[in-house]
């Protein structure tokens, strides 16, 4: 049972259902343009534009390092900022993100504007601003919206259900674009002469991004009205007054609470932990989801439909998984669950190594890809607000912290698999698609790169089994004057003063004068409180220890 179950003090009350409902729809805009960045950017600049393959790839590194350099920044000023006007400071990144996706993220489907039949540099020097702006929305809008669950609520399973519902709105949001796309090229499937992708089905994608963009905006709303978001003191790592005075009633703590900066961040060990199982998850799912379509049209030769028909069967699996994601957390716990998850992903990666031409069981390995893919995707976010706790103060640098590993090595390995494409530039151009190596290419790497992931994932999920998540390093050491201080109140006979080594970590949680403490332990006198240091505010609920 968790603690937030357990502490009689903890006055929870749950969220109404449309608060849930607005936080639930807030990502949406950034689900349905990721989903098209992900699924649609690269086979639309191959197969539309007829782009190089380095400079596709180029592209798409360039707007994850920018991604990946946007996120730990915003979730830093996000922790520090007050708000602007009415809106919390979640809500105001929230929005500025927003507005940044807006403005940006047509541009890159809609043609080069004056420069459509230019050379491929200076249209790739073109959409380079365009996907910088869009990452840096993209990113605010995230490291918001992740961070904002842990203000919202502080108990653990109405925080897991608030991520399985964000990651259903995920994943309704792609079959929302898969479906938009299936109708445009099934209606428009009869005045077109090939069943290829081709600079022909241009107009069909600048349709497409118009209705996501019009889409996400009327979501963004929702969110921005719907969400109450509590409000913030202007320093988060100075204590209130009802903190003041529950420090001087610690006997009466039943929760605990330890301010972490994001140097402390640094120095858990944990932290790196659920980092590279964050980053290995997306990977997995972000390369499956890229490279599915040219599995899908290269490898198993399937008309350009499918490229729509098959990401929607996986992301209509992933949306009936992610509903159910809060009870099996519960039941099973998280590191079970993650394994559960991972034992579908890698079954995916197999059905699609094994896969001949046109074979109707691309829809099994797609069923096992969505399944597999929500229910560690869920999780993993699951593991980062464990870890956070009830440290809000600096959980939105976590968040992007996480973010930023993810972002930095999706554009890495997405770089890396199109400078080792096996097509030559000239031969791309010329027979206007892929040569035929590209059908065994795309199978490796459907397989080979979820598969790693996975292993990846898997070992350092090991290396978390005897652990507890949240668990800070030293808990017991920082409470040891606390607790000898509340021993002291009450008269205990037992020599209750810490040793200078525990009551003196500099910059680590106690900081406190060896001298003044030993004399105010020995006296029993209410002004023992220890004094504390940037990563040891100490709430109402320190003095218990999970």
């Amino acid at each position: 049972m968790s603690d937030s179950e357990t502490s009689p003090l903890l006055h929870q009350r749950k969220l109404p259902l449309l608060q849930k409902f607005s936080y639930s729809v807030g990502h949406v805009l950034n689900d349905l343009t990721a989903s098209m960045w992900f699924t649609y950017m690269i086979i639309y600049f191959h197969q539309v534009k007829n782009f190089d393959n380095g400079l596709s790839g180029n592209l798409v590194l360039i707007g994850q390092v920018s991604d990946a350099i946007f996120t730990p920044l915003i979730g830093y000023e996000s922790d520090k900022v007050r708000g602007c006007g009415n809106m919390g400071k979640r809500k105001t990144w929230h929005f500025i993100g927003t507005l940044c996706v807006l403005l940006s993220f047509p541009f890159l489907f809609i043609g080069c504007i004056t420069c459509d039949n230019a050379e491929d540099v200076p249209q790739f020097i073109y959409y380079v601003p365009f996907v910088v702006i869009f990452q840096f929305g993209w990113a605010a809008t995230q490291i918001s919206h992740l961070a904002l669950i842990n203000d919202l609520t502080e108990n653990e399973h109405e925080r897991t259900g608030l991520n399985g519902y964000r990651n259903a709105f995920t994943v309704l949001s792609n079959v929302v674009v898969y479906g938009i796309a299936w109708a445009i090229f099934e209606l428009k499937h009869s005045v077109s002469t090939s069943n290829d992708l081709s600079a022909a089905d241009h107009d069909k994608f600048k349709l497409l991004v118009l209705i996501v963009v019009g889409v996400g905006l009327v979501f963004s709303v929702i969110f921005l009205i719907g969400v109450k978001e509590r409000p913030h003191p202007c320093h988060e790592d100075e204590p209130t007054n009802s903190e003041s005075q529950d420090l001087n009633s610690l006997e009466k703590s039943t929760l605990k609470k330890m301010a972490m900066t994001w140097t402390c961040w640094l120095r858990e060990h944990q932290f790196y932990q659920v980092a590279v199982i964050y980053m290995a998850t997306r990977l997995l799912v972000n390369v499956s989801q890229v490279y599915l379509p040219m599995y899908i049209t290269e490898t198993i030769k399937m008309d350009k439909q499918s490229i729509a028909i098959v990401p929607l069967i996986v992301y209509v699996s992933g949306f009936v998984t992610s509903l159910a994601m809060e009870h099996v957390n519960r039941y099973a716990g998280r590191k079970m669950t993650y394994v559960l998850g991972l034992g579908f992903c890698v079954g995916a990666s197999i059905v699609f190594y094994l896969l001949p031409e046109g074979s109707r069981l691309v829809y099994l390995a797609a069923v096992l890809s969505g399944i597999g893919g929500s229910t560690i995707l869920v999780t993993s976010l699951a593991m980062t607000s464990d870890l956070i706790k009830d440290n809000n103060e600096s959980g939105a640098f976590v968040y992007g912290a996480m973010s930023f590993t993810d972002k930095l090595s999706n554009g890495v390995v997405i770089v890396i698999i199109q400078q080792l494409h096996p097509c030559a530039v000239i031969m791309f151009k010329e027979i206007r698609g892929c040569c035929p190596l590209c059908k065994e290419y795309y199978r490796q790497i459907m397989t080979f790169v979820p598969g790693g992931c996975a292993i990846l994932a898997f070992i350092f999920l090991l290396t978390l089994l005897p652990q507890k998540l949240g668990m800070r390093r030293k808990q017991a050491r920082i409470l040891q004057p606390v607790l000898a201080a509340q021993t002291s109140r009450y008269g205990s006979h037992e020599s209750t003063e810490p040793t200078r080594r525990d009551s003196h970590l500099v910059n680590d949680r106690i900081v406190e004068d060896p001298k003044e403490s030993s004399g105010d332990l020995d006296s029993g006198s209410s002004e023992s409180e220890p004094k504390y240091a940037t990563c040891n505010r100490l709430s109402a609920a320190d003095a218990v220890i999970r």
